[in-house]
């Protein structure tokens, strides 16, 4: 993987994680668990790592795309 392709890994594990972080944040608000400790907890909580399953997951996108760009360089 180049530079670019780590930028978008690591941008889409922050934005991954800060989705986590929300939906978690919702469900305990949702559930009556708000309390000074849940709170702490969850802004302390830890960002996730990058996973295989992410690398996977944009290393197919970024195939794509290659993909993409060679096609539209062939057809022009």
């Amino acid at each position: 993987m180049d530079a670019r392709d780590r930028l978008i890994v690591a941008l889409y594990a922050q934005l991954r994680a800060e989705r986590q972080t929300r939906e978690t944040l919702e469900w305990v608000i949702r559930n009556g668990g708000l309390s000074k400790e849940v709170l702490e907890a969850i802004a302390a909580d830890p960002v996730p790592v990058v996973t295989g399953d992410d690398i996977a997951s944009v290393e197919k996108i970024i195939a794509i795309d290659e993909r993409r760009k060679r096609k539209l360089q062939n057809d022009n």
